[in-house]
């Protein structure tokens, strides 16, 4: 509308017209705080999925740790499990040099 087409306008028309506009307003300013609250949530969900993303990576870590010290604990047991069994071959064939009897026989 012109400033030529305004002035022509009663106080009643200008009111409506301004009561109009408000109205229009209003409804502009909620649209933008309903598009806010997605940008919102929808950063939100960007920042939970970068926080699901490392923490992911950080259980991945320490499951292989865990996996490791698994390894190692079974590395270990194994080993003294060869020592026993070294031990006890030695122990055999110490004994059956020196003609002592075995005690696996007595148990046979």
């Amino acid at each position: 509308m012109t400033e030529r087409e305004l002035r022509r306008l009663s106080r009643a028309e200008l009111i409506e017209l301004l009561i109009e506009q408000m109205e229009e307003n209003e409804s502009l300013r909620k649209l933008l705080k309903k598009a806010q609250e997605k940008i919102e949530q929808r950063d939100i969900a960007i920042r939970s999925t970068g926080s699901i993303a490392e923490a992911a990576l950080k259980l991945n870590g320490v499951f292989e740790a865990a996996d490791r010290a698994a390894k190692q604990y079974l590395d270990s047991v194994r080993a003294m499990a060869g020592e026993e069994k070294i031990g006890e071959i030695e122990a055999i064939e110490a004994a059956d040099k020196s003609g002592a009897p075995d005690d696996r026989s007595a148990e046979d």
